[in-house]
């Protein structure tokens, strides 16, 4: 019996990662098949546990391990593995790498989750044309899903870019931001004359 088609989603914003796995059980797959890591040193190592056949993730473009790696990483093992890319930045050259790596898509954040929906099913439906060891099993589980409610998909909230040393508003006054800290599931800033560290979410660019 064929092994069930296996999804790894690696983003740092919850947000993407909970609809992502929405969207990938509306279509019809198990939720056993779907792993969720908010950085690629989890994913590295539970990804080499878990053999994906799809991996969706985030560039990491400052990470150790960025995306690309954690993609080269992880089909050292699963030859056939799968990659589509996720960032905030997407330029001539960031489109140049993901072609060479023969990524499905990449997708500029912010995004909606109708913009994520639309490159997924189009991903899905090449994998089942394209791959013929796979095209059964995704045909099966595709006609099988169950239609979605027809209910406003709420959009993947824009979340501002901050670097250090930028003017940020927050709680309707002026800020300097002093430094910016990526941690599993949430970007947080700190502000110059205040030791809390503020998630990124309640910020806008002044």
């Amino acid at each position: 019996m064929t092994e069930p088609l296996k999804f790894l989603v690696v983003d740092p914003l919850s947000g993407v990662q909970s609809f992502a796995r929405q969207l990938l059980q509306s279509q019809g797959f198990s939720a056993d098949s779907i792993l969720c890591c908010a950085d690629t040193d989890s994913a590295l190592a539970q990804g080499l546990l878990f053999k994906p056949d799809f991996l969706i993730t985030d560039w990491f473009p400052r990470a150790p391990l960025t995306g690309i790696q954690l993609f080269q990483r992880l089909k050292e093992s699963q030859p056939r593995l799968h990659l589509s890319l996720l960032s905030f930045e997407v330029t001539p050259e960031h489109e140049l790498q993901a072609e060479a790596h023969g990524a499905h898509f990449l997708l500029k954040k912010p995004f909606t989750a109708e913009q994520l929906k639309a490159q997924m099913t189009r991903s899905l439906e090449a994998l089942a044309k394209n791959s013929p060891g796979l095209h059964g099993q995704v045909r099966d589980v595709m006609r099988q899903a169950r239609p979605a409610p027809r209910v406003a998909l709420p959009a993947i909230a824009p979340l501002p870019v901050i670097k250090p040393g930028d003017s940020v508003r927050y709680k309707g006054q002026r800020h300097v931001a002093q430094y910016v800290v990526h941690r599993p599931g949430e970007t947080v800033v700190q502000l110059k004359g205040m030791a809390a560290l503020i998630p990124l979410d309640q910020l806008q660019p002044a």
